[in-house]
Parts: C-alpha cells; structure tokens; sequence
C-alpha cells in the first residue's frame, strides 16, 4: 500500500467550534490518514463522531482551526493561490447526504449539474453545454428527458444520481461521498453503491465513503478508519477491520450490524460500549500488523486483546 501513490494526505487536522465563553466543540481532534490513489477509504462512526466534519474541513466548507491538507502536493489549509483555489474547486468534489436539500428546488436539472461549467467556463457554446448535462444524465442512469425537470419531480434515488451527475460533471479525480446513501432505501442504496463503483472503475476515482452502515463500508471500501468522540480509534484494511478489530468501540459497532442468517442473527450477542474509562487524549497509535493501527494506552492494548 505504500509503494501506491498518495492523492490526499491528512495531518493532524483540528475543526474546533467554540459555542461561548466557556464551551468549545472539538468536533475532529488532531485526526490523520493518507488515501492513496484509486482507493476508497471509508470513515464510518456514530452520529456525532465527527466524519461528516473532517470531509467538509478536507474540502474547505469549513476553515479548519489547525493541520494540514494537501491534495496532488498542494496545501489546501490556510490562504490558497489561485490556481490551487482552482485545483479544489474542479478535482474535488463532494456529494451530500440529503439530495433533496442539496438540490436548489428553484432550478432545472439541466441548471443544477451545469452550475460548476457555468462557474468555471468549462464550454464554448450553449449547445456544447447542454450535450456535457445529457451525457452526464445517462451516465448515471437518467435520460436526457429529465433534464428539464425540477428536483421535486424525482424519487430519492434519482435525486441522489443528480447530485453524482453534478460531482462528477467536473471531471475530479477525488469525491467525498457524506453518507451519500443513508436517505435512500436498501434496494436504492445497492443501486448507487453499483454506481459509485462503476464510476470509479471507469474514470478513476478516488473515493472517501463516509457513512455509519457498516456492512455497505465493508463492500466498498479498500480501507477503513473507525472515528468517535473527534478521533481515529481504529484503521485498517477492511478486512483487517472486519476481522480482527481490537477497540472496543470498533468490536461494539460491527456487533451491532444485524445478521441474514436468522439461526445466526438469533445467538448475535450486542457489545456495549461507552468510553467513559478511556482518555483518548493519553493514547498513542499502536501498530498492530503493516495497515493496521489502534489508539490507544499500553494498558488498554493488553486488556483489549485478551479480551478478544
């Protein structure tokens, strides 16, 4: 994994926000990780456990407070030159969690995926510009009917393929994917994840999958980092993850996920964990084989593993 070549690399990334006086929310707390090209690595976690936060800090929706992004070698934290500003703007692109309130109501399909051409000029004619948002419709697996169509017009899934049409209208080579399926239902989910991976497969993409459906990271995901209470506890490979996972906050998420198998689903024992006895701030990274890392204190190492 090493030898592969590093497209996004994370450093010690902080995005505090302070409430008042008294009270500051350390929504990601000195969190870091590489995504090498072609990849996708995934960040799953609870509600509140800051991922939705460290892939909006990574594209600058918010300033983060300290550390360091650099995409293809520039630095994305701190003051930007214009061509760089660029570099973020095209290459990397996001797709959120709720598509129907990502979408302008007010807009055509056609206005909505064309925005990012419009902004940037990426066309010379009116003409030229229609054909990029019809062959993008089709590309998703919309026609060029709906093109004229408003977003209330459509299902959740078709929303969801408006909003990858207008990620992927741009031709970037990195898309944060914010539980970009969570609002979807089972069978629509299967459908955009086939998507996600086709897409990827013939453009090549670079994906960071964020979502809390474990079983879904498990599928699409190459890597896996594991967040709560602002922190990376665990990271690995998926399989390393699925597999041998050491934290018990990563052993209690995966207990959680429901079984096909009724014989099996009927003895599925829940772990239950909340933290309270763990400082994550006095842990450091153990390395625990070559991709696979956890935080945590010596101590809390030995225990962890005997009791696996």
């Amino acid at each position: 994994m090493e030898t592969s070549e590093v497209l996004l690399e994370v450093k010690n990334l902080k995005q505090y926000f302070k409430m008042n006086r008294h009270f500051t929310v350390k929504a990601v707390d000195d969190v870091s990780f590489k995504v090498y090209k072609g990849e996708t690595f995934g960040i799953v976690g609870e509600s509140g456990s800051g991922k939705s936060t460290t892939g909006r800090s990574i594209i600058k929706l918010y300033e983060p407070t300290s550390g360091s992004v650099q995409f293809e070698g520039h630095e994305l934290v701190g003051k930007m030159s214009k061509s760089t500003s660029k570099l973020l703007r095209t290459k990397l692109q996001m797709i959120f969690q709720d598509p129907m309130a990502s979408l302008n109501p007010r807009k055509t399909v056609m206005n909505l995926i064309a925005q990012g051409l419009d902004i940037h000029k990426l066309y010379k004619t009116k003409e030229e510009r229609e054909e990029m948002v019809y062959e993008m419709l089709e590309t998703v697996g919309l026609s060029r009917e709906h093109a004229h169509r408003y977003p209330h017009e459509f299902s959740g899934g078709q929303r969801q393929r408006i909003g990858i049409a207008r990620a992927l209208i741009m031709s970037p080579s990195f898309v944060i994917c914010d539980e970009a399926i969570s609002a979807l239902d089972v069978s629509i989910q299967a459908q955009i994840v086939n998507l996600l991976k086709k897409l990827q497969k013939e453009r090549g993409l670079t994906y960071i999958f964020i979502a809390h459906d474990l079983s879904m990271v498990r599928y699409i995901s190459n890597r896996i980092a594991v967040m709560h209470r602002g922190k990376i506890v665990e990271i690995g490979l998926s399989d390393d993850i699925y597999s041998h996972p050491v934290h018990p906050y990563t052993r209690a998420l995966l207990s959680a996920v429901p079984h096909p198998n009724p014989a099996v689903e009927k003895t599925r024992k829940r772990q239950f964990y909340d933290g309270k006895d763990v400082d994550y701030n006095l842990g450091t990274y153990h390395q625990l084989s070559e991709n696979h890392s956890v935080l945590a204190t010596n101590e809390e190492l030995k225990k962890w593993q005997s009791e696996i």
